[in-house]
């Protein structure tokens, strides 16, 4: 049997009439920079986020630098953040000449250990990044606490977490601005890159709108030095098709997660075996199912490969580590929980086609490994 880590064609198979229908919408049109189907898109991303505006834009990364920028952030300034993510959490706070400050995780959630974060706010935070990893939100409550005790703004990374809800909250609606990814693996993903933000104030709404076309509100007159990071029409319209099916997508990946430990209890492999931690009150959307092993990671990954079953490692470096952010002085060592992540964790098939018996076949061989 073959298990691929995601296997889109299925999805796309079931939707092609209606996503090809989309696409010769705005062949029609000539709507292929922003248009007709991204603004439509846009309402309809503000209403499932429970939010006053959503604005798309070019990438998940690019939603992150727009924000940052929203927020004036530049040289000399910090930022708060995790050194767990994907590197694009990094880079935008990099890019703009500001410094990030790191914050170990939480061994159990891969989220920001809030307890952390106060002791590393100085007179140059300019803004605390929490990452919503692998599809669960970071604790936002205790952040927005921060946030107000310090009067400083806070930018949700929800690349992985679009519909993820913390006390019936969604994701991207507990700070000043989420930011999210349509990269074809996430929950919601496009045909090729996207992303866009969301954010409750009119003010910084207007200011993403202009800085995602150079700063400007009218053509060749520019308020902001900004980017070229416009969605395309082409995404607007094929996501617009998948949108309305995204929570009976997201809850049939919870489905395979709950089986998953079902399967995991039943063969005698929880202590061998981690298993990701759901928290309470919390909408887990389960972008990755990820296993923590503290023994031969690599060689399970290895032994899965032989047997056709898809993994990967999120991420095998931790940030600070990373040789691009050598200047920043940090060591091995500085952050032992992320490094842990690192060296153990492992992400398995979870997509919402995955059938039962491929689960079963999964942990199926993760036994006979371990035997």
């Amino acid at each position: 049997m073959k298990v691929p880590l995601l296997d889109l064609a299925e999805q796309n198979q079931n939707l092609r009439p209606e996503i090809e229908a989309a696409l010769n919408r705005v062949l029609d049109t000539n709507g292929f920079i922003l248009g007709a189907e991204v603004a439509a898109l846009e309402k309809e991303l503000a209403k499932y986020c429970g939010v006053k505006h959503a604005i798309g834009c070019a990438s998940g990364t690019d939603a992150l630098l727009l924000a940052l920028m929203a927020f004036d952030v530049g040289q000399d300034d910090e930022v708060i953040t995790t050194p767990y993510s994907f590197f694009a959490t990094v880079s935008a706070i990099t890019r703009l000449g500001a410094k990030p400050v790191f914050v170990d995780i939480d061994p159990n959630t891969y989220n920001l250990d809030v307890s952390q974060i106060e002791a590393k706010i100085t007179d140059k935070t300019k803004a605390i990044q929490p990452v919503h990893l692998y599809g669960q939100c970071a604790e936002m409550l205790e952040l927005q606490e921060l946030s107000r005790k310090y009067n400083i703004p806070l930018v949700e990374d929800a690349a992985q977490a679009i519909g993820a809800e913390e006390f019936g909250k969604r994701a991207g609606a507990m700070s000043e601005i989420g930011c999210f990814s349509f990269y074809p693996s996430k929950n919601l993903g496009g045909m090729g890159d996207g992303g866009f933000m969301t954010t409750d104030d009119d003010d910084l709404a207007h200011k993403l709108f202009a800085l995602r076309v150079h700063g400007s509100f009218e053509r060749y007159y520019h308020k902001w030095v900004g980017l070229n990071s416009r969605l395309d029409g082409f995404q607007g319209a094929v996501l617009r098709v998948k949108l309305p099916h995204l929570d009976s997508w997201s809850d049939k990946r919870k489905q395979n997660a709950d089986y998953y430990r079902q399967l995991f209890t039943d063969a005698g492999l929880t202590e061998e075996i981690i298993l990701p931690l759901e928290r309470e009150n919390v909408r887990h959307i389960y972008n990755q199912f990820i296993i923590k092993i503290s023994k031969k990671r690599d060689e399970l990954k290895q032994f899965l490969a032989e047997n056709e079953i898809g993994t990967d490692i999120y991420y095998p470096v931790s940030l600070h580590l990373q040789e691009c952010f050598e200047y920043l002085g940090y060591k091995s060592g500085d952050f032992p929980e992320s490094e842990r992540a690192s060296r153990e964790t492992l992400a398995i098939p979870i997509f919402p086609e995955l059938k039962s018996e491929q689960q079963e076949y999964v942990v199926e061989k993760i036994a006979q490994f371990f035997a």
